[in-house]
């Protein structure tokens, strides 16, 4: 589920860290024992509704044929952020063996903090990633080339609209024509001139680190057909014609007022104060029965066909913490709950995508019988995620202040603080 989560934190008082209990670990075992030691350990997952019907079904299906290594699980402990209560943890030697909900972007800084077990290094590791994942898994490497965390599930963004709206606007309900930035701002136009709702879209205008994910790096993906914000070895790719066009879309929309700049209570889109939003398949259930929705893929400058069209996942992988002392278990747990036969459950129950390679043709039946899904399915072998590396965090909130500045406020010259949140994103991501 998308989750538009707090900023990280790595310094929290030792007394929330010790106070994360009911962990398995307590001190780090030598690597070659723990790497083949088997028995109980204890896994976190998402508080989502939907998740935790499926972590408790996958934990009882597991414990019920492992009566020697059994597994409790439970939801991530309350925090500011998983990503805080995970860091904490880390500190404090409390972690659980896996955490069914780690976000890419803060893997390096858990991995520099020591914090996470290497997979490549358990026999057959890359290559089961690798067949179950396909190309995609490449992006989740560390810069050691290694696996830090298994990609697992991903919600990747496309543009939902409200038919009730479209049609108070005078706009196509089933052919809505938002697949250019001319044609996208050609409708904000007349919706915001009708008085359909009071805004087009209302992206969070918030400045945590994580917020370009919903605004600009889904039409930065779709822009370069899949290129991250950044190269494997940290230089910044976005100050180039397409990052410049993708920033001064969002810049018009703002100025233009088709976007609001200040932070909303609940949810636009829900609410009727926006017409439409950018977020993934989680929508479909969260939407049910209050708007009549359609869904497109994100708009390119030109427009492009929607099975060229790339985004952002809004994944959440699954990584195995060092304080682990039963991580042979880990591992075959691991591997169990990203199994076909688990993925298709993850699937049935939340709606969420596996980042698994021909997800479309795997589950046919199930979206041929949940024809709203079809397209995520589709789009999920088109996503981008945040680039990896330590200071991914400390990167991206570089850009997003830019963002926040230049693109929201609309302050200063576009062009020149573009290429210096260029260069600052570069040097950020090339620290270690």
């Amino acid at each position: 589920m998308q989750r538009r989560m707090l900023a990280i934190g790595t310094a929290i008082a030792a007394a929330t860290a010790l106070a994360l209990t009911g962990c398995s670990g307590g001190g780090s075992a030598s690597n070659s024992d723990a790497m083949k030691a088997k028995g109980p350990i204890t896994i976190w997952y998402s508080n989502n509704a939907q998740e935790v019907q499926w972590g408790k079904a996958a934990v009882a299906s597991w414990n019920e044929d492992h009566p020697d290594q059994q597994v409790k699980g439970q939801e991530v402990p309350a925090g500011k952020s998983t990503e805080e209560v995970i860091g904490a943890a880390i500190t404090a030697g409390t972690t659980p063996c896996l955490v069914f909900n780690n976000l890419p972007a803060a893997t390096g800084q858990f991995q520099k903090q020591g914090g996470l077990v290497d997979l490549s290094k358990f026999s057959g590791a890359d290559a089961y990633i690798e067949a179950r994942s396909g190309d995609t898994a490449d992006q989740y490497k560390s810069s050691d080339g290694d696996f830090y965390q298994m990609p697992w599930k991903s919600n990747p963004v496309m543009i939902f609209y409200n038919k009730e709206i479209f049609k108070k606007a005078g706009l196509d309900t089933e052919d809505p024509k938002l697949s250019t930035y001319d044609d996208f701002l050609a409708a904000a136009a007349k919706i915001k001139a009708s008085g359909a709702a009071p805004y087009a879209i209302y992206p969070t205008p918030t400045s945590e680190f994580f917020q370009p994910n919903f605004d600009y790096l889904p039409l930065y993906a779709a822009a370069t057909g899949g290129k991250g914000m950044a190269t494997k070895d940290g230089k910044a790719t976005f100050d180039t014609q397409a990052g410049r066009d993708v920033a001064e879309f969002w810049k018009t929309v703002y100025e233009k007022g088709y976007a609001g700049t200040e932070q909303l209570q609940g949810d636009a889109f829900a609410t009727g104060k926006a017409a439409m939003a950018i977020v993934g398949p989680w929508a479909i259930a969260s939407y049910k029965g209050k708007v009549d929705w359609g869904s497109v893929p994100v708009p390119t400058k030109d427009g492009i066909s929607a099975d060229q069209t790339w985004t952002f996942p809004d994944a959440k992988n699954i990584g195995m913490y060092s304080s682990c002392k039963n991580q042979g278990t880990a591992w075959d747990f691991l591997k169990y709950a990203t199994s076909k036969d688990q993925d298709q459950k993850l699937l049935e129950t939340t709606g969420q995508m596996p980042i698994r390679k021909d997800l479309a043709t795997t589950y046919a039946d199930y979206f041929s019988q949940n024809p709203a899904y079809q397209e995520f399915g589709s789009q999920a072998a088109r996503t981008v995620d945040d680039p990896a590396g330590a200071n991914t965090i400390a990167a991206l909130q570089g850009f997003r202040d830019f963002y926040t500045k230049a693109v929201i406020s609309g302050q200063g010259n576009l062009d020149s603080q573009l290429k210096a949140a260029a260069s600052k994103f570069t040097q950020q991501m090339q620290q270690q």
